[in-house]
């Protein structure tokens, strides 16, 4: 739990160092930016999904009250103005694949479970990404390294 906390507490002093975090509140959909691309927007959405961690998992979930795994994407690009497909499937379809060595803060990860293309994920960088899992777990970072996801991970995309 410690060890938890700690790496909570590290990843947040790399966002907010990196320039992506913004503890006391989160850009309102629709607000006019001041960015000049799609990496301050990407960067913009990985810090509403890391303000997230901790949510409840909610099947069809696209709001603090509990999220699904495109949900969580959803609704962190919204926040920040930039509208995305809602189903995993629907973003598979409209994001650029980006070559594993060229990913940034904001691409959307797909993972393959059982099979199929059936989760995604919003990389956050030092290849660590944010996702809600499933039911009765809660938002939360992960490593790409980890096994699991690492055999799991088939492409990354942009927005």
């Amino acid at each position: 739990m410690i060890l938890q906390r700690s790496f909570r507490c590290y990843l947040l002093a790399m966002a907010i160092s990196l320039g992506l975090a913004g503890c006391a509140s989160s850009p309102q959909a629709g607000t006019a930016h001041h960015s000049t691309g799609a990496t301050d927007i990407g960067s913009m959405a990985a810090s509403v999904a890391l303000q997230q961690v901790g949510k409840p998992y909610r099947y069809g979930g696209n709001s603090p009250s509990g999220f699904d795994c495109s949900g969580l994407i959803h609704y962190s690009y919204a926040r920040v103005g930039q509208p995305v497909p809602r189903t995993t499937g629907q973003l598979w379809k409209s994001m650029t694949p980006v070559p594993e060595a060229q990913m940034r803060a904001g691409d959307l990860l797909f993972f393959s479970i059982d099979g199929k293309m059936a989760h995604v994920g919003l990389y956050l960088g030092e290849q660590q990404f944010v996702h809600a899992p499933q039911s009765g777990r809660r938002v939360e970072v992960r490593s790409l390294e980890s096994p699991f996801y690492a055999q799991a991970f088939v492409r990354a995309g942009r927005p």
